[in-house]
């Protein structure tokens, strides 16, 4: 039952006891029900309001996260002249040797020799990657 509804059937209880309005009780019982009834009305609207408000921010949230991808988008050919785009701890960012392009290179990406291409250039880069404490103990 909506508020609206509960006060409508305190008004008719109130109705139903017959209570003489003009009298001090009755003009109290009156007021309140009549104060309910606006507080009703104020809340119907201030929901709607609402309503309104949570699919504008849906809106908004799908049109942000649309920006995001853009703005963030890092594909497997990334090769970066400002800032690695990378900031991820699964990436390394380095300067190639070769073309002196900064560079965001996926440790997956990296052979067991620590070999793999420049995205930029081609060029086959070298890294020395050292195995976790965790990683070395797990394989003892």
């Amino acid at each position: 039952m909506s508020v609206s509804e509960k006060v409508a059937f305190l008004r008719g209880l109130l109705e139903g006891l017959d209570i003489d309005e003009n009298s001090k009780e009755g003009k109290v019982f009156a007021a309140i029900v009549d104060a309910l009834d606006e507080m009703a009305s104020e809340i119907s609207d201030m929901d709607e309001d609402l309503e309104e408000l949570e699919e504008y921010i849906e809106e908004v949230d799908e049109a942000l996260g649309e920006v995001e991808e853009i703005v963030y988008e890092c594909d497997d050919d990334c090769c970066c002249d400002d800032d690695c785009c990378c900031d991820d701890e699964d990436c390394i960012e380095a300067v190639c040797p070769a073309c002196g392009a900064d560079i965001c290179i996926e440790y997956d990406d990296i052979d067991d020799e620590g070999k793999t291409e420049c995205p930029a250039c081609g060029e086959t880069l070298e890294f020395e990657i050292e195995e976790d404490e965790d990683e070395s103990e797990d394989e003892e």
